[in-house]
C-alpha cells in the first residue's frame, strides 16, 4: 500500500528525497559507495523529532482515556459493552474526525483480510507457496476446512448500536473494514478535548478455529456439564487510531499480520464476569474485597514480600470452580495509568500465583508478578511462569527502565504468545499421561521459560517504547528478540534461543529474503525477516562492531528518550549513532535497507620480503629462496643414473664462477650499496635500519566480498609455533573497494604464518565458511545412510513431501 519512504517520512518530502537521491549517481566505472550516508533516506529531522534521534522541543502526542464496563455472556460466548472516550488533542493541527480501530471485523467472511488471503498462506505460485502444482492437484487442510465453517455459522465482527457525544447527540460514522471514521460536530482545535460514547458488542472468536491472537478455548472433558472455556480478550473494544507527526493517522487496515500503535491513556474498565471466574488484566484490582474472600486477600498481601510464589487461589480452589459453574455474576473493577492498551483473561479454570519483585532498591515500587493458568499448565506452570517475570524484569530493566507498572502477568491459554500492557497470554502445557499424572517435556519447559521472558519484554518494546509494529513489526519484535536473547543466556546458555548470527545465514542468502524495513504484511517470511536477522544485526552490532559498552549506552539511552512516546525507526538509527559516537550508517543501509548478505572469502595469502639494499642480506635470502625450491625431475633422475656432469669430468675448464655461485656479494655490489645509503635522508636511513634489525615477516592477505554486505573483517592466524592470534580490522576498510582488499601484516620473526580463518567464531553471519580458511581446508559434512530404491519415483516422491511439509510450516507461522 506504501512503499519505504513513505514509511520513513512524511509525504511532502517524498519528492525531494527521490531528487536528492537521484542527484547522486555513480556515472563512471562500477564503484558502489557502501558507506554512503542515509541523509536522502531518512526523514529531515525538524521540531518534533531531532537529528540526535530525540524527542524535539516541540515532540507531540495525543492522549484517550477510556472508562468501559464490558460483560462477559460465557453461554453465548459474547461481550457486550458500552465505553466513554475521552480523546485529547495534543497535536499543532486541527481535527474534524476521528479514526477508530475495529480489529474483530477482521474476522468478517468480507473483510480485507478474507477477501485477500491467498492459498499457501504467502501466495499463489510465488516465493514459499504450496498451492497446486501442473502435475498435483492443491489439497486444502483440515484447519482450513475448520475456519471457513466457523466463519460461515458465526456472525463475527463488531456490532455498533450507538455512537454519540458527551451530550447524547448523534454522531454519524462511517465503516471501512476495521476502520471506523467518527465524524465530530465541530472540528476539534489543537489542545482541545471531545468526549464521545460508544456501545458495541461481538460475538468471541474460537482462537483454535481461527488462529486468533485473542480468543475462547473450550474443555469439553471438564466436569462441569458442557465443559469450561479460557476467555482471553484481547483487540476488544474499539481503539483510537494513533494520530501522529511523521504520519497523520495510522489507519492501515488491519489484515491480520501487522499489529497495531495506540496512544497512551488511562482506563477504568469494569468487568462483569460469571461469579466464579477468576479474572487477569492489565491494571491493578480496585475492589479485591467484592471478588475475592478474605483468605485470597490474606493470600495475595502476603504475596507481596514473599521469596517463593504464594498461591491467591490455589489448584484444588480451581477445581472445585471447574465442577458446577454459576448463574450469578460478578464485576471485577480495574484501573490503569499511562498505558496504550488494556486486555484481560477470565475463566473458572485459574489457579493464581504471584511474588512480589523490589526492583531498583527499596524506594522503587513493589511490582507483583503473577500468573493464571488451569490445572493443564501443572507443576511447568507453577515452577517457572512466575520465575520467568522476575528474571525478565531484572535483566530488561539494566537495559532500558526500571518496569513502570505495579503488576506483570503471564496467562496461560489459546494463544502461542502474545503481550498487552501489564499482562501477557503464553501457551505451552503439561502432557496428560495414562495414569491421569501431569508431565512436560524439556521443548515444552523451554518454550515456556522463553515465551515468557519474550511476551514480558514486549511490555517493555513496543508497550512503552511505543513503536508502530504494522508499519516496522522489527523495532518492537527485532529489538525484543535480540533482548530476549541476552536474557535466555542469563537463565541457562544451553538452552537455543536462536539470536546467534550463524542461525540466519540460511535467510539471508535466500531468494525469499526481503529488506528489515519492509512494511510487516508485505515480508514473505515474518519469522526470520522480523525476529530473527535484526535481533542478530543488534547482537553483532553489540559484541563485534560497538562493543558492550557502547552499544549499552547507547541501546539504554535511546530506551529511556522514547519511553511513554512513539519512536521511528530513523530515531533509533540515530540516537544509537549519535550516543555511540560510531558511524553506522553503513551497517544501517546494508542490514536494514538491502538484501545483502555476508560473505567474505579469504582468496590468497603471500609473503613479502624486505628488500634491504644491503647485498651480504638480500643476497643470502636469495641463496637460500633458490635452494628451497624442489629438485628438478631431471636432475634427480640423472642423479639416480650416476650421470657425471662435465664440469667434473674436465675439472681444468672451471673457473671462479664454478666455485661462487650468483649470490656471492662483491665490492661493486658493496660500493652501490654505501652509494644507495648516501642518498638517503636521515629519517629514511633511520627507518630502514630499524626494518633491518627487527627483520618482521610481511604478509599479504586478498580478500573478496562475495555476498555484497560490508563487515569488519575478523581473522585468527595461526603460527607454525601452534600458537595464534586474533585481528579485528573494522568494516571501513572496504570503503574505497567494496568488492576485494588487500591488507599487508606484519609479524615478528619467530612468528611464521601457518594458516589464516576468517570469523572463526561465527560472528559475523558469514553465509559460506567453505571459503573462510586459507589454505583452504576439506569442510566436513555428513551422508546419511539408506537403502537402495528402485527407480520408481519414490525417491523424488520423498523429498518433494518433505519439500511440502516444510512450507506448510512455513505457511502456517506466516499465517499466524
Amino acid at each position: 500500500m506504501r512503499n519505504i519512504y513513505a514509511l520513513l517520512c512524511a509525504s511532502c518530502l517524498l519528492f525531494a528525497t527521490a531528487a536528492s537521491a537521484d542527484a547522486i549517481r555513480q556515472t563512471k566505472g562500477d564503484f558502489e559507495d557502501k558507506f554512503r550516508q542515509l541523509d536522502e533516506v531518512l526523514p529531515t529531522p525538524n521540531v518534533y523529532r531531532n537529528a540526535a534521534g530525540e524527542p524535539g522541543h516541540q515532540y507531540w502526542q495525543q492522549r484517550v482515556d477510556y472508562t468501559i464496563a464490558a460483560r462477559l455472556l460465557e453461554e453465548q460466548r459474547r461481550i457486550e459493552a458500552t465505553q466513554d472516550i475521552t480523546y485529547y488533542n495534543n497535536s499543532p493541527d486541527t481535527l474534524k474526525y476521528l479514526w477508530v480501530q475495529l480489529d474483530q471485523n477482521k474476522f468478517k467472511d468480507d473483510s480485507l483480510s478474507a477477501l485477500t488471503t491467498t492459498f499457501g498462506g504467502i501466495g499463489n505460485r510465488g516465493p514459499g507457496s504450496a498451492g497446486a502444482t501442473d502435475t498435483q492437484p492443491a489439497q486444502i487442510s483440515l484447519g482450513a476446512l475448520r475456519r471457513q465453517h466457523f466463519v460461515e455459522d458465526t456472525k463475527l465482527g463488531y456490532d455498533i448500536s450507538r455512537v454519540v457525544d458527551g451530550l447524547g447527540n448523534k454522531l454519524d460514522y462511517v465503516i471501512v473494514g476495521t476502520l471506523m471514521r467518527v465524524d465530530l460536530t465541530q472540528p476539534l482545535k489543537s489542545g482541545d478535548r471531545v468526549r464521545f460514547t460508544i456501545d458495541f458488542a461481538f460475538n468471541i472468536v474460537e482462537e483454535d478455529a481461527v488462529s486468533a491472537r485473542a480468543g475462547y478455548e473450550h474443555f469439553p472433558d471438564d466436569a462441569r456439564e458442557g465443559g469450561n472455556d479460557i476467555f482471553l480478550l484481547a483487540q476488544w473494544f474499539p481503539r483510537l487510531a494513533a494520530y501522529t507527526d511523521y504520519e497523520a493517522w495510522t489507519n492501515k487496515e488491519f489484515i491480520g499480520r501487522g499489529e497495531f500503535t495506540l496512544e497512551f491513556g488511562d482506563y477504568d474498565v469494569s468487568l462483569t464476569v460469571p461469579a466464579d471466574h477468576i479474572v487477569s488484566s492489565t491494571g491493578v484490582l480496585q475492589n479485591p474485597e467484592d471478588v475475592l474472600t478474605e483468605e485470597q486477600q490474606r493470600r495475595l498481601d502476603k504475596a507481596k514480600n514473599a521469596d517463593r510464589i504464594v498461591f491467591v487461589v490455589t489448584e484444588e480452589e480451581a477445581l472445585e470452580n471447574e465442577k458446577e459453574g454459576t448463574s450469578e455474576s460478578k464485576t471485577w473493577r480495574f484501573k490503569a495509568q499511562n498505558v496504550r492498551d488494556f486486555a484481560w483473561a477470565s475463566s473458572r479454570k485459574f489457579m493464581w500465583d504471584a511474588r512480589g519483585y523490589q526492583q531498583g532498591g527499596d524506594e522503587m515500587p513493589l511490582v507483583m508478578a503473577m500468573s493464571f493458568y488451569p490445572k493443564e499448565g501443572g507443576e511447568l506452570w507453577q515452577k517457572y511462569s512466575t520465575e520467568s517475570i522476575i528474571h525478565t524484569m531484572d535483566v530488561y530493566s539494566r537495559f532500558s527502565f526500571d518496569y513502570p507498572y505495579p503488576v506483570a502477568q503471564s496467562v496461560n491459554g489459546p494463544v502461542g504468545g502474545m503481550e498487552y500492557p501489564m499482562i501477557t497470554f503464553n501457551g505451552p502445557r503439561t502432557e496428560l499421561q495414562d495414569d491421569g499424572s501431569r508431565t512436560y517435556s524439556q521443548a515444552e519447559k523451554r518454550f515456556l521459560i522463553g515465551v515468557v521472558i519474550h511476551e514480558i519484554g514486549h511490555i517493555y518494546f513496543p508497550m512503552i517504547v511505543n513503536s508502530d509494529e504494522r508499519q516496522w513489526t522489527w523495532m518492537d519484535e527485532g529489538l525484543n528478540s535480540f533482548l530476549d536473547g541476552v536474557a535466555g543466556r542469563e537463565w541457562d546458555p544451553t538452552i537455543p534461543w536462536g539470536v546467534e548470527p550463524r542461525d540466519i545465514t540460511d535467510y539471508m542468502k535466500s531468494d525469499v529474503q526481503v529488506p528489515i524495513m519492509t512494511q510487516s504484511d508485505s515480508v514473505l517470511r515474518l519469522g526470520p525477516n522480523a525476529y530473527t536477522k535484526p535481533a542478530a544485526a543488534l547482537n553483532i552490532l553489540r559484541e563485534t562492531i560497538l562493543g558492550r559498552e557502547l552499544f549499552d549506552f547507547a541501546f539504554k539511552e535511546f530506551a529511556n528518550r522514547w519511553k511513554f512516546k512513539r519512536p521511528t525507526p530513523s530515531d533509533f538509527f540515530r540516537t544509537m549513532e549519535e550516543a555511540s559516537g560510531v558511524d553506522l550508517d553503513w551497517f544501517w543501509r546494508g542490514w536494514f535497507y538491502s538484501t545483502d548478505h555476508v560473505d567474505i572469502s579469504i582468496d590468497r595469502v603471500y609473503k613479502l620480503r624486505l628488500d634491504t639494499e644491503d647485498p651480504d642480506i638480500d643476497f643470502a635470502r636469495e641463496r637460500q629462496v633458490e635452494a628451497d625450491k624442489p629438485l628438478s625431475l631431471t636432475d634427480e633422475r640423472n642423479q639416480a643414473e650416476g650421470t657425471t656432469l662435465w664440469v667434473d669430468r674436465f675439472p681444468d675448464i672451471t673457473d671462479f664462477y664454478d666455485e661462487n655461485d650468483r649470490f656471492t656479494v662483491t665490492n661493486k655490489e658493496r660500493n652501490a650499496y654505501k652509494k644507495f645509503l648516501d642518498g638517503l635522508k636521515p629519517w629514511e636511513r633511520k627507518a630502514l635500519e630499524r626494518a633491518v634489525a627487527e627483520d618482521k615477516n610481511y604478509y599479504v592477505m586478498d580478500f573478496s566480498n562475495l555476498g555484497g554486505l560490508v563487515m569488519p573483517i575478523i581473522i585468527e592466524m595461526t603460527y607454525t609455533d601452534g600458537t595464534s592470534e586474533m585481528m579485528r580490522i573494522p568494516a571501513e576498510i572496504w570503503r574505497r573497494t567494496p568488492k576485494a582488499v588487500s591488507k599487508l601484516i606484519v609479524t615478528d620473526k619467530d612468528k611464521e604464518l601457518a594458516s589464516v580463518t576468517v570469523d572463526p567464531r561465527w560472528e559475523t553471519a558469514d553465509v559460506d565458511v567453505e571459503n573462510n580458511h586459507y589454505p583452504r581446508r576439506i569442510i566436513p559434512s555428513r551422508i546419511e545412510s539408506y537403502k537402495s530404491k528402485k527407480r520408481s519415483g519414490k525417491v523424488y516422491r520423498d523429498i518433494m513431501q518433505d519439500i511440502k511439509t516444510e512450507l506448510k510450516t512455513d505457511n502456517e507461522e506466516a499465517e499466524q
